[in-house]
């Protein structure tokens, strides 16, 4: 019976420590899927902001580490939308907008969906946890029975 109990409790071992990775794996996922949303709704932002500038007009250009660079906005209805693969197009202000826009909603698809796995693997842990517990106890109680 305590083989069984001992192998029992190596496959919960096993399991847990595999969950446990896969949690963390989801929980970076979700991390970069949260940075990239943040990137996205700079952008978002920065055009809607862009609609009340005219032509000409003097702006702040963040160039990185909260530095900045002063620009004249040469054509504020054009904007370089990056495609993928390193990939760039220009479009109007208003098509950025929607591309950005459709990037941020297919985003908070993917992190929902993300969510939602990292709660079912969060669960699964905690049923073994009991489980592992519940064993330890158990092989606990007949290693006292035993040497009574």
């Amino acid at each position: 019976m305590a083989s069984k109990n001992e192998e029992e409790l190596r496959k919960i071992s096993v399991e847990l420590r595999f969950l446990e990775q896969t949690a963390e794996a989801l929980q970076n996922r979700i991390n970069m899927i949260n940075a990239v949303g943040t990137d996205l709704s700079y952008a978002s932002a920065t055009l809607e902001s862009l609609e009340k500038e005219k032509e000409n007009s003097e702006l702040l250009v963040p160039i990185g580490g909260t530095s900045y660079i002063m620009a004249k906005l040469d054509n504020p209805d054009k904007v370089i939308v990056g495609i993928g693969a390193g990939v760039s197009v220009e479009k109007t202000r208003q098509e950025a907008r929607d591309i950005i826009k459709k990037r941020l909603e297919d985003l908070n698809k993917t992190r929902l969906s993300m969510q939602q796995q990292f709660t079912q693997v969060a669960q699964k842990i905690n049923e073994d946890r009991e489980k592992l517990d519940a064993l330890v106890a158990t092989m606990r109680e007949g290693k006292a029975s035993s040497n009574v």
